[in-house]
């Protein structure tokens, strides 16, 4: 089936829309590089277009009602949001579900040690990643310090052009002959991935002088001793900003766009789609990358039990109630697609694959080679899904994720369908996806954004 380039029926309003709308989001990518800091920008949002605590709401037993917006944190790493709309909660919701986590490197909780006169810190990489990518590039290192007082330090360094950055080295050229040799996942073993985190030695230290040097300026300037490494929560992620990217700026290159994209346009989707028939849901959570275990993560009961405690402050929370709404919900799993890639054109089905300026992406189902692990959505819901998106004037397409046998992916959506409600996964097209810097088409972006709006909008 021929399919249409979304750039061709812009309008002059509809590019200034849609630059808008990218520039805004490549903030939002700066903003929040790491899960904690998506929920507080997230936050930060969702409260400037009223949205109020459930938290504060349960606490001071205020009664909720159609019209009311609340939002629900947990932990600092999973938020969801609700517009509670005209109908009952048993009529089920419109649910936008995406993902804020990105593969990267932690620092691991006994990670300081010097080698060689240089101080290292030792890492653990998260999600699926090609090492090799990983070295020489400039890094920052994003997160939290938990002390035993309760104090909770926010950590920040590399990003402002006066901070230093990290980087993990790699072998020379001139002396690399069998590091070529070998397979390229294990050109860099994952122990390799340590960051090169000082050099300079303490005067008059002469034992692990290097590491006494490292020791005494986190002492000094953040208050901060070795063994609050053990409580420490510190993600390494490429240093810089987002970026347009080509000549003609038509797309963004930036760190964690799998799956801050569909995070961020679910996010607007929801905020612009006001007063709802249905209720609607912006759920945005942790550890899809790495199978969204934990409490954090779409395993948990996070999402159900905080549906409940909404139906109890609405007066009518029963289990059979709860059990159908959740059953009659329906759902988009916002998530990115692998993007059709010349360069790599025999890993695809051309015909079954995402292409750049083609619009929103569906995947009616996810998994790998047989299907396993997949979701796989209903006929019927595909057809009504389509009728949205034709009735809206949307610009989307079909897709896997590659050629079968090739390799496959996961997502949330498996994990919603268990409650028996509609679930199929879309979002946008990703080139150099799970890479330190991912490219995204911003006509896409913008689809994407319209096609949530016009989701959450039907009743």
């Amino acid at each position: 089936m021929a399919q249409k380039n979304a750039w061709n029926k812009y309008k002059k309003d509809e590019i200034k829309e849609l630059e808008s709308l990218c520039k805004d989001y490549r903030e939002f990518l700066d903003n929040g590089k790491t899960e904690r800091e998506c929920v507080k920008e997230i936050v930060r949002q969702a409260e400037d277009h009223g949205y109020r605590d459930l938290k504060k709401i349960i606490k001071n037993k205020e009664s909720l009602a159609a019209g009311d917006k609340v939002y629900a944190v947990w932990m600092n790493k999973t938020v969801a949001m609700f517009n509670i709309g005209k109908k009952k909660l048993e009529k089920g919701m419109n649910i936008l579900g995406a993902h804020i986590d990105s593969p990267r490197m932690d620092v691991k909780q006994n990670p300081l040690y010097e080698k060689g006169g240089f101080a290292y810190l030792d890492t653990h990489y998260y999600g699926g990643i090609k090492k090799y990518q990983w070295v020489t590039l400039p890094l920052a290192i994003h997160g939290v310090v938990a002390k035993t007082n309760g104090d909770v330090m926010t950590v920040n360094i590399g990003e402002d052009k006066n901070d230093p950055v990290f980087c993990v080295t790699d072998l020379l050229i001139h002396l690399s002959q069998e590091q070529l040799k070998k397979r390229a996942d294990s050109v860099i073993e994952g122990e390799q991935l340590d960051i090169l985190f000082a050099s300079r030695p303490l005067e008059g230290k002469e034992k692990e002088a290097v590491k006494e040097a490292v020791l005494a300026l986190l002492e000094k300037k953040y208050n901060m001793k070795e063994e609050d490494f053990l409580s420490a929560e510190l993600e390494i992620v490429p240093a810089g900003k987002a970026r347009n990217c080509g000549i003609d700026e038509s797309m963004i290159m930036a760190y964690g766009q799998d799956d801050r994209v569909c995070a961020y346009t679910s996010l607007v989707a929801m905020l612009e789609a006001d007063d709802p028939e249905k209720t609607t849901c912006c759920l945005l959570t942790d550890k899809e990358e790495i199978g969204s275990v934990g409490a954090t993560g779409m395993q948990s009961h996070f999402f159900e039990n905080t549906v409940a405690e909404i139906m109890n402050a609405m007066g009518g929370f029963s289990e059979i109630s709860l059990r159908r709404c959740l059953a009659s919900s329906r759902m988009l799993s916002s998530d990115v697609s692998a993007g059709f890639d010349p360069t790599f054109e025999s890993a695809f089905d051309k015909k079954n694959a995402a292409i750049f300026g083609e619009g929103m992406v569906f995947n009616k189902f996810t998994g790998s080679r047989g299907k396993s692990g997949s979701n796989d959505a209903n006929a019927e819901y595909m057809a009504a899904i389509r009728k949205i998106m034709d009735d809206a004037e949307i610009t989307y397409q079909t897709a896997e994720l590659g050629k079968v046998d090739v390799g496959g992916g996961g997502t949330i959506a498996y994990i919603l369908s268990l409650y028996g409600m509609e679930v199929i996964d879309c979002g946008v097209a990703v080139l150099n996806m799970h890479a330190p810097w991912e490219v995204t088409s911003k006509a896409d972006i913008y689809e994407t954004k319209k096609g949530y709006v016009a989701f959450l909008k039907e009743a």
